[in-house]
């Protein structure tokens, strides 16, 4: 660290101990992922809010698989933090019909022009969930 940060090296305890300033960034980012995760599980479970695609090998499938595969997206709740490492709900992986199949949440700013200034907020949000066959990832 660069010295601006502490005049004297007695002044190195005090601002260890002070753990207030260290942890608010920490609780702030814990609530923004609450927050993406309960959006994001919303919508999943829900397809309301946002915007489903299907790639074309998904679209492909007999309707009955594709009615499977939706049912098993919303479904979902094997999170784990190999494929959830920041708690955001925003990806997973299904088995139908002994295929394998991906599911992403993006959220794109409310034009669909770039990512969300705040994936937090619904208002200038719009979530798109991508249901693809793994070897269309």
């Amino acid at each position: 660290m660069s010295s601006e940060y502490f005049s004297t090296p007695a002044d190195l305890p005090a601002t260890i101990g002070n753990s207030q300033k260290p942890r608010e960034p920490l609780i702030a980012a814990t609530d923004l992922a609450a927050r993406v995760r309960a959006l994001n599980d919303a919508f999943r479970r829900s397809f309301a809010g946002g915007q489903v695609v299907e790639t074309p090998g998904v679209v492909e499938l007999a309707e009955a698989d594709r009615i499977a595969l939706q049912l098993a997206v919303r479904r979902f709740s094997s999170f784990d933090p190999d494929n959830d490492p920041h708690g955001e709900h925003d990806f997973g992986a299904v088995e139908v019909g002994g295929e394998r199949f991906f599911w992403k949440i993006d959220a794109y700013d409310r034009a669909l022009l770039g990512g969300s200034p705040d994936p937090a907020d619904p208002a200038v949000t719009t979530r798109v969930l991508t249901i693809m066959r793994i070897d269309e990832y």
